[in-house]
């Protein structure tokens, strides 16, 4: 008899632990997608907020957070692209997040805002925390990791992508 089948059928027994591990199963990425969400809704909003980051030059602005990093980047001229108008850069990262963590907190779009999430966090690995070392001390390439579950799997449970897929099919859209 295999585990966790009954000698009568070959239907999974109801036990208890198996309708919470579905339950887990099917909640799993709601954490990831909260965390997620919650984290680029903070950062656009701090940057756009932050009257220093917003600005050409001086401490803590993107200007000079991207000429600090232009030589240790793995990208150069990307970092070459972004000082053509880094306070247009700071405003496209900024709203960037903003619209990624609204779209994964809600679920909607998922996959395209995880996607989003995932090269705004490839962007910044291969520029501003391409130089740490070691490598897992720079945040953002985890970031960039914790992204592929959202772009694989989307948010099929406490959504608006699962509300307008039960509609469609319904036939109520």
């Amino acid at each position: 008899m295999t585990h966790g089948m009954r000698a009568d059928s070959h239907t999974p027994r109801p036990d208890g632990d198996g309708g919470l591990r579905d339950a887990a199963a099917r909640y799993a990425l709601l954490p990831l997608r909260i965390f997620l969400g919650v984290t680029f809704i903070y950062a656009g909003l701090d940057k756009l907020t932050d009257s220093a980051f917003l600005k050409d030059s001086g401490a803590g602005s993107i200007g000079e957070m991207m000429r600090a990093v232009r030589d240790s980047s793995a990208i150069p001229a990307l970092v070459d692209m972004a000082l053509e108008a880094p306070v247009g850069f700071g405003y496209a990262i900024a709203l960037g997040e903003l619209a990624v963590g609204i779209g994964t907190l809600l679920g909607l779009l998922t996959r395209i805002a995880a996607l989003g999430g995932a090269l705004i966090s490839l962007s910044l690995w291969l520029t501003v925390s391409w130089a740490a070392e070691p490598y897992y001390y720079g945040n953002d390439l985890p970031y960039l990791m914790a992204w592929t579950p959202l772009i694989l799997a989307g948010a099929p449970l406490l959504s608006v992508d699962a509300a307008l897929r039960a509609r469609r099919r319904r036939g109520t859209f």
